[in-house]
Order: C-alpha cells, then structure tokens, then sequence
C-alpha cells in the first residue's frame, strides 16, 4: 500500500491572486502530488496550500513551492496580520497512511537541510521534528516574527538548524522557513460581532492551554505574578491542545479569534467553539459564525453535526450529508463565504474516482439491470432491496424520534435510527460488491491458460472469485436479516402511523433474504470444496428459518395495528 503525506505550507501573500495561483501550480508539475486546497486571506496577507502524495514526490514539490515563492515573495516589504517570519513560513508534513511520525520526521529533517542548502533560506524545524525542545512549539521559533531576524539567526541560541545564520541579501527577501512534522492541525478563526481586538483575546485567553497570565486581585492592571525564578505564572484556559489569540480583520470589520486545534481527540473543535460562545455571552459579544482554514478530517464535521443534534434531542440516524450540513450551520461556517463539504473535507478530496451503480439514479439503474449486460443481476438487486428495506426502518425510527409528544423517546429511536442506517450503508455497498464479485469470475476464466503454470493460476483465481461470489449474496442475507429485527422493534415500539412502512419495509427485506438465497445457490453449483458449501448451506438455512418466522410476526403486528 502507498505511503502518504500531506504536506500544508503556509505562504506569505494572500492578495496578489497571479502570485499565488504561481506558486501553488507548480506543485502540480511533479507527478505522483495531487493539490487538494489552496485558501488564501487577504486581511492576513497568508495563503494555506494543502498537497499529497507518496514522501519522495511531496518533498519535491514542496521544494519546488518553497522555491518559487522565494523568487516572488519579498518579505521586507510584506505586511499581515498574522505572525509570519517568512515567504513560505512553515511547511508542515502530516502522515496520511502507511507512514509512522518517526518516518515523517526524517522526510522533514531531508526537506529542510535541502531548503537550507540548495536556496540559502535558514530553516528551524518544530514540532515532532524539532532539533531542540524550545523549538517543538511554532511560537517560539517565529516570536518576533520577520522583523526581528536579522539579529535572532545570528544568536547562539537561535542559529538556524539548516541554512545561513546571517541575515544576507537574499534572506532579507525570503525571510526564515519552519519546516516541521505534526499531526494533523485545524485551523479554526470564530467570528465575532465586536471590532475589539482585546475582547476577543479575552475569549481566546478563556479557551487556550496557555490561558492568561496571572495578576494580583484577577485584575488587568494588576501586578504580573510571578515564580521564584521570574517568570510569569499562568491561569491555564479550558482546552488542552488548542492555541489561541485574538485579531482584527479589516476586510470584515470584525474581531476574530484565531485557533489551532492540534489534537481534536483532546479538544475536539464543536467544544471549543461552543464554550467560545458562552464566554463571549458572558463579556457582552455574539459569536456570529466561523471559518475552517484549509482542509479538515471528515470526522470533524461528523461530531460537530452529531453534537448539535444531540443537543436539539434529534435522530442521529440521517444520512452523512445531512449530518454534515447541520456541523455547517451550526458552526456558522458559512458566515463569510460558500462552505462546500465537497472541496473542503480531505477524505472527500483523496477518495479515488469510481464508477458505483449506487450512484446511479434510479431510472438509470433499472435501465443497467435491464440491458444485455449480465450485471447488474439477481444480486444486486437483492442487495437493493434489502438497501430499502434499511431506508423505511430508518425513516420509520427517525419519525417516532421526532414524534410529538415522545420527547422523552427521542434517544432511544435515534440508537436505533444509527443501527438501521449502518445496514442501510453495509446493503448499498453490497450492491457493487455483487456485480464487482461477478465480473471477478469472468475476469479469472479469461486468464490465459496456454501453460500448466497459467491453467494453475487460472483454476487458482476462478475459485477464489467463485467463493466471494458466495460469500457476497451470503452476506446480504445476513444483513437483510438483521434489517427484520430491527424492524420488528420499529413495528411494536414505533410511530403507529407508519406501521405500513414497517411492513413493506419487511416484504423488501425478505425478498432480499430469499433473493440473496437464489444467488449462493447458483455460485455454489460447481464448486468443488464441499465442505465450505456444507457450512454455507447450514448457514442460509437457519437465516431462512428464522427470517419467514420473522417475518410472519412482524406483518401479524402490522395487521393488528391497521
């Protein structure tokens, strides 16, 4: 399997639209890097690209974007509010997949010594890839940003880990680089309805690790406090792993708080942003909306939905899309400008094009089981069948959650609501399981078979598909099956008025049991492990048994209830 990273550098030019568009294509000229995003803000003066691809081919292309921001970046004349050292100003690498952090450092390490020594720009490496404890955290290595390093670089302390440690010529228009390995980091800014850069570092104060520094009688005039060795002493904020600070975006004329969110399983980003809007309640400010920086975990968005439907005591068995869109406008992060999930949500972006026949209309897919192709076939169609049988015992659960007059229910439909989606989900996949476990037989009987070698490997692959082929319409009666209990629940507990959706709903589940049944029948025909045929042979039966027994109690509950 491929290793991936992601690769997020952080720019210094957000308003000259030629020049970013410049920089951020040339990472499409190394192949093997796909560019995700690229978001650039024009009050910060910044823009955030987010590239991915094997290690190798991201260093490249990361090399190639530090490059040419050099020569079209001048940093002695760059103004912005956020804190910034350098053309490209950090140029994190995130592990994707198959890659451990001890890997990813070492890509670091090997971008930024080729930074330093092939473009003469001095590089600190942060984070997971840090040299030096003091400069694992970002902020230390930018404190006093651009300005102050021409005399910082020069320091012991502070030599750069790569590249020159005297502020030439040409560092004076490229600035410093940070180079780091991390996890992956949202960036997060919350719109505020106050012009107050002070306010709104208030709230950022209440929130952050950091917190506020400490001062006699909790009074903003009062003496700092300090510890023994001199250093300020500290009122540690609400969340953990989150770093915070106020500013003023004049494109909106409006304060807003900046957070990054390094670790979202610590302080995941809907807590962050509701206590953000109690404590601004409480200093007399509204938080209007929010705005995600570059690209984020799908998972983000699928906690913040189920948060907010939690809280309204809403059914959280609706679809992934619904889900998303409440995280959306709960959040606000359409406050500003058009949020689409789509280009916004990395597993979106990195997920490989495929043809699916659930993703046909309806009128298209009964026009594809229709037409001279063997495929889609009695499978798929079982597998969809039970696919709606799923669907109207969800609706059926999500329409007694949201009852009136069952409030004190709603949890315990939407548990269920959950359980009857996933099988919705597991059946529609099963749908191009089935057709994809078809062609794999066809694929394998058209092998060549000149050879003892290629009839080997021919009889070889024809019975690996033919058991899949097996196992496949198997599992649909098993899923199928576990549809019918859930439906029964639906059909004695559930909205009364949909009781003839809970029967229909079991019609179409055991028409897919028995659909399923017909399709391991006919692949086992001619195959010749007999004894994986006795196992699967015993196992349709019982789910046979107990599904027409299902199936009599449920249409006699529905009976009764009509």
């Amino acid at each position: 399997m491929k290793k991936l990273i992601e690769c997020v550098p952080n720019i210094s030019e957000g308003r000259d639209k030629e020049k970013i568009e410049l920089i951020s294509k040339v990472i499409e000229k190394v192949e093997g890097v796909k560019l995700l995003n690229v978001d650039p803000g024009n009050a910060t003066n910044r823009t955030v690209i987010t590239f991915i691809g094997e290690p190798q081919n991201v260093i490249d292309a990361a090399f190639l974007l530090v490059k040419t921001a050099q020569e079209n970046i001048d940093m002695s004349t760059h103004k912005g509010e956020h804190p910034r050292m350098g053309a490209t100003d950090v140029c994190p690498l995130v592990p994707i997949s198959n890659i451990t952090m001890k890997e990813t450092v070492e890509w670091a390490q090997k971008l930024a010594k080729k930074i330093g020594n092939e473009l003469g720009i001095p590089v600190y490496c942060y984070e997971e890839a840090a040299t030096k404890p003091e400069r694992k955290n970002l902020a230390n290595c930018r404190s006093g940003e651009y300005e102050a390093m021409s005399k910082k670089i020069e320091t012991k302390e502070w030599k750069p880990d790569y590249g020159p440690d005297n502020f030439n010529e040409t560092v004076k228009k490229s600035g410093v680089t940070a180079v780091g390995a991390r996890d992956f980091l949202i960036a997060y800014n919350v719109n505020l309805n106050t012009s107050s850069t002070r306010r709104a570092n208030s709230i950022a104060f209440d929130i952050r690790e950091a917190g506020r520094i400490k001062r006699e009688g909790g009074k903003l005039d009062g003496k700092i406090i300090k510890d023994k060795k001199g250093n300020p002493l500290r009122e540690p904020g609400m969340f953990k792993s989150v770093k915070g600070i106020g500013w003023f975006i004049k494109e909106y004329n409006i304060a807003q708080i900046s957070y990054n969110l390094t670790d979202i399983n610590v302080s995941p980003l809907h807590l962050v942003f509701d206590k953000t809007c109690e404590q601004a309640i409480k200093k007399g400010i509204r938080v209007t909306g929010s705005e995600l920086i570059g690209l984020v975990p799908k998972k983000v968005l699928i906690d913040a939905g189920e948060y907010f439907l939690k809280k309204q005591k809403r059914s959280l068995g609706v679809p992934e899309s619904e889900i998303i869109n409440i995280a959306v406008k709960s959040l606000g992060l359409d406050d500003l400008f058009d949020f689409n999930p789509k280009e916004r949500i990395i597993e979106y972006l990195i997920e490989e094009p495929k043809e699916k026949l659930s993703y046909l209309s309806l009128t298209d897919f009964a026009n594809e089981t229709s037409s001279e192709s063997p495929a889609p076939g009695g499978g798929s169609i079982s597998a969809y069948c039970g696919t709606l049988a799923a669907s109207l015992t969800t609706m059926v659960a999500n329409l007694s959650s949201h009852k009136r007059g069952w409030d004190d229910r709603w949890e315990f439909f939407s548990d269920w609501a959950k359980k009857s989606l996933n099988v919705q989900n597991e059946l529609i996949d099963l749908v191009d399981k089935d057709t994809d476990a078809f062609n794999q037989i066809i694929e394998s009987i058209r092998l060549p078979k000149d050879t003892e070698e290629e009839i080997k490997k021919r009889n070889e692959a024809i019975s690996k598909a033919t058991k899949n082929a097996i196992l496949v319409p198997l599992s649909i009666m098993e899923k199928a099956y576990d549809c019918m209990k859930i439906t029964k629940e639906m059909a004695l507990r559930g909205n009364p008025n949909s009781i003839s959706d809970a029967g229909v709903a079991s019609l179409c589940a055991i028409a897919a049991i028995k659909g399923g049944l017909l399709n391991v029948k006919i692949n086992s025909k001619d195959f010749n492990d007999l004894k994986f045929i006795k196992s699967i042979n015993k196992k349709t039966d019982s789910i046979i048994k107990k599904s027409e027994k299902l199936e009599i109690e449920i249409m006699n509950i529905v009976e009764e209830k009509l």
